[in-house]
Parts: structure tokens; sequence; C-alpha cells
């Protein structure tokens, strides 16, 4: 059935929106007891499911990737296979722990007298092959290709002599015969005696009854090696915000402040730069580069984001250096409504494709906007993420989280899209037509404990393309607060998640702690 957006697998049926998820705890790693201090090192930074869904990769501030593997399918068969069978699939996704390496050191640049830190800005899986895994993963200079296998252990089966013809001296038994020839089991014979051998070994008279040799036998057990294959370093004057691989499976984009490369895996000295910003004078510099995408189908086709509020597609094929983009997302101001935060608070801090890669979904500080790649007048639908705080943007600005980057992510159907906030409370919104799909959860065992009831959006829906596009009215969400009647928390900051890529399943990060829900 064709959806609204264009695509099979972007949207929901015209006729009806799909009902609301009911979302359920499934799992947490590192949870904290009450009251434990959370160290630096340990907070992650970044999280990614790889294209099956059956690895989870997270990263941390200190510089480590810790992997997760799912184990509910390969204990009840594949999906595709129970949906064949009309099996039911009662089981949600489960992971479990897989395997952690350290990605990244602590650097310091003696030509720039700068230290790099080690926290790890993103990961990306690349395609697998023979039960290998591959991912990339960036700091803020230097970014790395790693292989992670699994080996089996193998040992050296024990190598004793047979005890029953051991001599009492301690001396190799021998054979009866007083031949001169030195026979082996296996059939070979020798005429003359080892002359190599040193004066103190007496080689017996009648030769070995048999020739014991070690045996290397593989165990069940088995170990997993991560290595770095690759370093891409010394292509970035400023701090690496996104990486992106192509649908080519061969090349990948890197993108700082300023500017875009564009890498071969294969290649580690060499990268082409496809994107520069830079002024010629740097006091004339208006905006820089927040994240950058490659197109999911389409290798040729990339876009980036601005710290103003713009989208930008570009064609690889157009020129060598993409100065000029094909297409331009934004949306204009209303009249009037500009003040000191207007340009903080719409610099897009991520964006990401839909899986067929019609749409655009990006993440401002404020609002998460839809974007449909045919249409450069402005966002098909805009979702007020955390409203309230609009009368607080001067405190915000005065502790500094107005710069938070929050990060965003649709559902592998393209139904729904979500996104984190402040207190560990991170927003579902479905964005079918006519859905009123607006959901509030914790990153906690119950995530259900603080919802925070707010009306739904006027934003237009995927099928509403040919309608005037116009921005959704500040008053149209009221200011709300904590259910419990508490201020929110600032300090604690839901900024990383991804959804599963066939399921609708949500990893999300509260400091050091991963959470995991289903629906």
């Amino acid at each position: 059935m064709t959806g609204k957006g264009g695509g099979e697998d972007s949207v929901a049926p015209i006729s009806s929106a799909p009902p609301p998820l009911d979302w359920k705890f499934s799992q947490v790693f590192g949870e904290r007891t009450a009251g434990e201090e959370v160290q630096e090192v340990d907070i992650i930074s970044a999280i990614e499911f790889d294209k099956s869904g059956d690895h989870l990769a997270t990263g941390d501030r200190g510089g480590r990737v810790v992997l997760f593997e799912r184990t509910d399918v390969k204990e009840h068969g594949s999906r595709r296979d129970l949906e064949r069978q009309d099996y039911s699939i009662s089981r949600h996704p489960e992971f479990r722990y897989k395997t952690e390496f350290q990605s990244h050191e602590p650097e310091f640049d003696y030509l720039k007298s700068l230290e790099i830190e080690e926290k790890i800005n993103k990961i990306r899986w690349c395609q697998s092959s023979n039960s290998a895994l591959f991912l990339l993963s960036t700091n803020d200079k230097t970014i790395k290709f790693w292989k992670v296998q699994e080996k089996k252990v193998k040992r050296v089966s024990e190598m004793n002599l047979d005890p029953s013809q051991a001599s009492g001296n301690g001396n190799i038994p021998s054979s009866s015969t007083s031949s001169s020839r030195v026979c082996f089991s296996n059939g070979g014979c020798s005429e003359r005696p080892f002359k190599h051998l040193s004066n103190d070994f007496k080689f017996p008279p009648g030769g070995f009854p048999s020739l014991r040799l070690p045996v290397v036998v593989a165990s069940e057990e088995t170990s997993l090696n991560a290595r770095c294959r690759r370093v891409y370093a010394h292509a970035h004057d400023y701090h690496i915000n996104s990486i992106s691989k192509n649908s080519d499976g061969e090349t990948f984009i890197s993108a700082d402040d300023l500017r875009i490369n564009l890498w071969n895996l294969e290649i580690s000295n060499q990268s082409f730069n496809i994107v520069d910003v830079k002024p010629a004078n740097m006091e004339d510099l208006t905006e820089v580069i927040t994240s950058a995408e490659f197109h999911p189908m389409q290798c040729n086709t990339l876009a980036y984001c601005s710290s103003k509020g713009s989208i930008r597609l570009i064609d690889l094929r157009q020129s060598a250096l993409c100065d000029n983009h094909s297409k331009l997302f934004e949306e204009h101001e209303t009249p009037g409504s500009r003040s000191f935060f207007t340009e903080i608070i719409a610099s897009i801090s991520d964006i990401k494709f839909s899986k067929n890669g019609r749409h655009i979904l990006s993440r401002d500080y404020m609002t998460l906007k839809l974007w449909d790649i045919n249409m450069d007048s402005g966002p098909v639908a805009t979702y007020q993420v955390h409203e309230y705080l609009r009368p607080k943007l001067c405190d915000l600005y005065e502790n500094d989280s107005i710069f938070d980057k929050f990060e965003c992510c649709l559902s592998g159907d393209g139904l729904r899209i979500a996104s984190g906030s402040y207190s560990n409370l991170f927003r579902v919104f479905g964005c079918a037509s006519g859905s009123v799909e607006s959901t509030t959860l914790e990153a906690s065992k119950n995530p259900m404990r603080k919802q925070v009831q707010t009306p739904t959006r006027s934003g237009r829906s995927l099928s509403s393309l040919t309608r005037v596009v116009r921005r959704v009215p500040t008053g149209s969400e009221s200011p709300v607060g904590d259910t419990n009647g508490n201020t929110y928390d600032f300090t604690t900051k839901l900024l990383h998640l991804a959804w599963h890529p066939t399921e609708n399943s949500i990893a999300c990060a509260a400091a050091n702690s991963l959470y995991m829900y289903y629906a």
C-alpha cells in the first residue's frame, strides 16, 4: 500500500493513522545506584544500531566503544523465519554485552598546542563480512576504522609419554628389536642415526616404537578481537561533528565546522574536500556546519545543516567542490518574532534521512521539523519538543544549556520520530496523516512516570503537501511542568538516542546508563 509521503515504507496509509504505541521498559546497562557519582569518562556520547538491528554500539567520553548483540533472535530463530510460519512474535528485542575496546586516546597537537579529547563524537556501522563487524568511530580530529571478529580459542592437547612404556631411569623406552634402522609410526625409516643430536642424548638402539606429536585442538571457547584497520587523520582543522557512510559501501564523509571531506575506506592518507564554507576573512563568518548525512539510497546525494537553521542538499555529480547546493531548505521567520535567542535556538544540531530518503528530519533546540526533499518552501510538519522552556531561554543561555546538541531519530517504517529533552525525558511523535501521537517518557525503569500532557501541534501532516506552509503558533502548547510539581533538571539531559531499524525499540543514553524500551 502506498504511503502518503510518496514512499512505500515512509508513512502510514492515507486512510488511517496507527494507534499510539504503548512503550515498556526492556533493559538497562550501567544503571546507577542512588547517590552514585558518575565519572566524566563513563558518560555515553554516541549510540548507533547497525543495519540489521542485531548489534548496537555506544561510545563514551573516555574513548571507549562498547558493543552489544541481540540474543532473542539467536535463541528463537530469525524474525523472517517466524513470520513465514505465521508464528506470533511476542518477544521484544533483547541485547547483551558483547565486547568493548579503547578506540581513542587523549592526544596533544604540538603544532597548535592543543589537547585533543578522546571523547567519541560519532559511530557509524559499515557492511559486515565473513561474520566480522566493521565500524567507524571518531573523536574531534581522528577517524578510525575497526574490525571486530570472533575467533575460536585453540589450545595444545596434553603431550605425555605413555607411563606404561616409561623406564625407571627416565630414559625414552626402547624397542626390543636390534635393527639399526630408525622407524617411525607413520611408516618412515632412517638408515642412520641422527648425527646432529647432542652427545648426552642416547638414541635407542631399536628406534622409537611411536612418535608422539603435540595436537592443537579448537575448543568451544571464543574470544573477540578488535583491531584498528585504518586511521584517517590530519584532515580537519576544526572539530569533527559527524561522519556518514555512503550507500556505495566504499566511501564516507566527515564534517567539521567549515569543511566536509570525502574518504575512501581503503585509503587513509588522502581525502577530497567537497564542501568548504570558510570565508576569505574569518570576520565575515556567519554560519558553521553542524551535521552532514549521506542519502541512504543515492550515493551522489548528501545533505548538511548549519547553525543558521538551513539544510542544503548537494549533488556530487555537479562539481568537484560543491560550493553551490542543489536545494536549500529553511523556514522563514515570522515578522516581529525575532529576538536575541532566535538565531541560537534555530541552529540545527542533527539531521536524519528517512529510510527511503524521501524526508529529512532535523532537530533544533526547541523543535523537530520534517522536510520533504521535493519541497523546499518549508517543513511539512513541526513538532514542539519542550515549548515550556521558551520563557526560560535567558537562564538557559547563562548556564550554556542553550548550546546543548540534541539528536533525533526516525522509526524504520517512517511512522514516528523521537528526540530527547531535559530531566532525562524524551518524546515520541507520530508523523502519519491524522496522527495525534505525542508521548513523553523518562529514561528510567518506569518510563511513563513523568508524563507531560501537551496539546498536539498544529503542523501539517505528510499528506498535506499542497497546503500553505505556516509556522506553528508559539502558543499552541501551554507551558507545562513536572507532574510532581518539580522544576526540570537541566543538568540531566538526554542527548543521544537511536531507533531500531526494523522494530519499535529505542535505545537512549542517560549519563553513563543505556536504557532500552520497546512497544
